[in-house]
This record gives C-alpha cells, sequence and structure tokens, in this order.
C-alpha cells in the first residue's frame, strides 16, 4: 500500500502543473475580444425555428469535451446528458412538451435532454480523489438532490456556450413535464431531468425584437 508520505511528491507535482499551466494560459490570453463575447453571449439570441442542417456527432462530442471541464462544486460533474436526434427519441420527448413547444422541439436537429444524478456522490471518488466526500451526501438525500440539480444547471449553461462556441445555436426549453421525462428516459436509474435545449443551426427569420434587460442598479448592490 502507497503511504500518504510517499504520495505527497505526486501530489506536489500534480499541483505545480496545475499552478504552472494556468500562468501560461494567461500569458497567451487575458480575455475575449469583444467579437466573442458577443457570439457567447452579449449579441446571441435564443432561437425557435432551425434549419434542415444536421449537428454532428464531432460536433456533439466537441461541445461535451468543453464542457466537462467547467468548474462544479467538488468536481462533481452531476450533469448527464440525453442527445437526442432518432425520430424514436423525438416521439418520445413529445410527449413532454407543451403544444406551444412542439414545433421548436421537432424542428431542431437535436434536442438535449440535461438531466442530473442525486447519486452522484458516488463517483466521488473518481472525481475528487485526494479526499473521500461521500460522506456529505450519502445519508444527506435533500442536499444531494439539491447540490445535483444547482450544478447541473451551472452544466446545462456551459453547453450552451459551448455550442455558441462552435457555431450553433441554442434555445433552452422549460415547458415541459419533467415527470414524462423521467418515466420515458429515466425510469428506473438515480438521474431526474432539469431542462432540454434545442441545438442547431437557427433560422433567423423566426426572431423576434431582444427584450428588455434590468440595468445594474435595479439588479445589482454592493455589501
Amino acid at each position: 500500500m502507497t503511504s500518504v508520505a510517499n504520495s505527497k511528491p505526486d501530489l506536489e507535482s500534480l499541483r505545480a502543473a496545475a499552478q504552472q499551466d494556468i500562468r501560461q494560459l494567461r500569458s497567451e490570453i487575458s480575455q475575449l475580444d469583444q467579437p466573442s463575447i458577443d457570439l457567447i453571449l452579449e449579441r446571441a439570441r435564443s432561437h425557435y425555428a432551425w434549419q434542415d442542417r444536421p449537428v454532428t456527432k464531432q460536433q456533439i462530442s466537441r461541445m461535451y469535451d468543453i464542457v466537462k471541464m467547467g468548474s462544479t462544486s467538488m468536481n462533481s460533474c452531476p450533469a448527464r446528458f440525453i442527445f437526442v436526434q432518432s425520430k424514436e427519441g423525438k416521439e418520445k420527448l413529445a410527449k413532454s412538451v407543451k403544444p406551444t413547444n412542439l414545433p421548436k422541439l421537432m424542428g431542431a436537429p437535436l434536442t438535449v435532454i440535461i438531466g442530473y444524478d442525486v447519486e452522484f456522490w458516488r463517483e466521488l471518488l473518481k472525481l475528487f480523489p485526494h479526499e473521500d466526500r461521500r460522506g456529505h451526501f450519502s445519508d444527506k438525500p435533500q442536499h444531494a438532490e439539491v447540490t445535483a440539480f444547482r450544478n447541473s444547471t451551472l452544466q446545462g449553461g456551459y453547453l450552451m456556450m459551448a455550442a455558441r462556441a462552435i457555431g450553433l445555436d441554442v434555445g433552452a426549453m422549460s415547458g415541459f413535464s419533467n415527470a414524462v421525462v423521467d418515466e420515458e428516459f429515466f425510469a428506473g436509474t438515480t438521474t431526474k431531468s432539469n431542462f432540454l435545449c434545442n441545438i442547431g443551426y437557427a433560422d433567423e427569420s423566426a426572431l423576434f425584437q431582444r427584450l428588455p434587460r434590468f440595468e445594474f442598479d435595479e439588479a445589482c448592490k454592493f455589501a
């Protein structure tokens, strides 16, 4: 068995490498330029209609490779993604959505179910190997679910920005029945649905004017 003392040099070298990597990153780029910020957030729009162009498996894989590097609490990574492209998958998912959302769903080349595993903590030794944090959640199911929901929502946001970053458009949806999605896609598992997101190449002719936002003083305070 490897002793704690013997494992310290490895841990220290990993930390040193991580610190050097972030210093190197900051030396290469300190911030995004304005067009990049526009693309992923500031001028980006939610879309409701889609061109008849597929999203490839390579694009899906690339999105996930970006998403998986986003921060989550204790590196818990509780989100679970189902990428729905098939006719059969769309028909199952269609059972859950409100009528007004049906054309958005069926017209999109890809709809992602962002779910969360309420027993994510079972994988913490793999994802957070330097300390066993499973006891923080194993006998606290409500705390585990809140943590999973919160962090899967973060990961869903990362997915939306990742899609935009690689040239795709997105349209998140919450007008659906979580219970139906859970029954159709997650029955017999410890995963529950959070929200849906359509991804593809937008048909901009369906856009309307950008809606108002709060100004800083309306939404923000200092303390």
